[in-house]
């Protein structure tokens, strides 16, 4: 038996390469089900303030055909922003995020937020070396 019944984490999931997998893999590890909000292009374009190299329709299909993943859904920025909102959405009872948001002030809220719900957080280490940035560069460099 798994700690958690319900997992979600989101992201953009951009030029899919193996953190994104080892993310999606610890994540399911700890969980029944998983969930993962995939980001829309409207999100990627105002938010990162760059344009996600493949369509967001895609993007939903790669992480959704995972085996580690139960259900991919395409997000707006109100949902990724607004972890209560997820919630209320996709009624997880863990939040899967990278451990660079632990005691920022926004995670700070949302986990007194989520307390009183039974509702955890689980923040997860990235994988050193590689990213989306990294990879854009790289094709860039050729």
């Amino acid at each position: 038996m798994k700690k958690y019944k319900i997992g979600f984490t989101a992201g953009v999931f951009d030029l899919f390469h193996v953190g994104h997998l080892n993310l999606l893999e610890r994540c399911k590890e700890q969980c029944e089900y998983l969930v993962v909000g995939i980001c829309n292009d409207d999100y990627v374009k105002k938010v990162k303030k760059t344009t996600p190299i493949i369509e967001e329709k895609d993007r939903v299909r790669i992480i959704d055909a995972l085996k580690c993943v139960d259900k991919a859904v395409l997000i707006d920025i109100e949902t990724t922003n607004d972890k209560m909102l997820a919630l209320e959405k996709f009624g997880f009872d863990v939040l899967f995020s990278g451990d660079d948001w632990k005691d920022s002030e926004r995670y700070k809220k949302t986990e007194e937020q989520f307390a009183p719900l039974g509702v955890k957080i689980e923040y997860l280490p990235y994988t050193k070396g590689v990213s989306t940035t990294d990879i854009k560069q790289k094709i860039d460099k050729n």
